[in-house]
């Protein structure tokens, strides 16, 4: 096709659902395992990463109710496993997001190394990197990225050499329950990550400088429930409680 033509005269009306940001939604998501209590998201995008990061969630042993307009409530007081196994890590890069919230939760993490979209080389030293720096012990083998920690994770100094959104939010989230302050040096300053670091405060997180090069994270014991909403009207998500 060489050209569109439209010919106009005719007002447009009639209503379109707007949901949610999937590169949002997806880290929020991994996030909702760093919590005590049920935590519910509310208009999540109808797209095959969002149910296939919910049925990641679900393997592990987290209880989801998912409704008619995809609106989830998630309780991982039920989990019962911290491994994400290489039949759903390689169908989506962004699985890679459980690895800091699980360490920082329950201590150990095992994530597959990513397969997924064929945008091109997307390496995960970085991650790791960045958790080593919070105190992690990391070993890559059998095609797993195994990570434990010594009780909790302990704050410390991030500097990214490349900018790396998931990077950022997934260090983001290992800080947020980190003993002591973290600060994230050339942080991502995505819309994303700003949405992730709102959600996280929702739950009670200590953070500031999201959106900004350099993010700044006083780790809290634990993180309670709260109930997240994209808002149709400003197209920006907010804690209901």
């Amino acid at each position: 096709m060489d050209k569109l033509i439209i010919t106009g005269g005719s007002r447009l009306k009639g209503d379109v659902k707007i949901s949610g940001a999937k590169n949002s939604a997806l880290p929020i998501l991994a996030a909702s395992l760093l919590a005590d209590e049920p935590v519910t998201i509310s208009n999540l995008p109808h797209l095959h990463d969002i149910t296939t990061m919910l049925e990641l969630l679900r393997q592990m042993g987290v209880d989801l109710t998912v409704d008619e307009k995809l609106s989830v409530e998630i309780d991982t007081r039920t989990i019962k496993s911290t491994v994400a196994p290489y039949e759903l890590v390689k169908t989506m890069r962004a699985s890679i997001l459980v690895l800091g919230p699980l360490l920082a939760h329950y201590g150990h993490a095992e994530v597959s190394l990513p397969g997924g979209c064929a945008i091109g080389s997307r390496p995960v030293d970085l991650h790791i990197k960045g958790l080593e720096a919070l105190g992690a012990t990391i070993v890559l083998e059998e095609g797993f990225i195994r990570a434990t920690c010594d009780g909790r994770l302990k704050g410390g100094r991030v500097f990214f050499d490349t900018v790396t959104v998931t990077g950022t939010e997934n260090i983001l989230m290992a800080a947020a329950l980190a003993e002591g302050q973290s600060v994230i040096e050339n942080a991502a300053r995505e819309p994303e990550v700003v949405d992730l670091a709102e959600f996280l405060i929702a739950m009670g997180a200590d953070i500031s400088g999201h959106g900004t090069d350099t993010i700044t994270v006083n780790g809290v014991p634990s993180l309670k429930s709260c109930h997240f909403l994209w808002l149709l009207t400003v197209l920006k998500p907010v804690p209901i409680w």
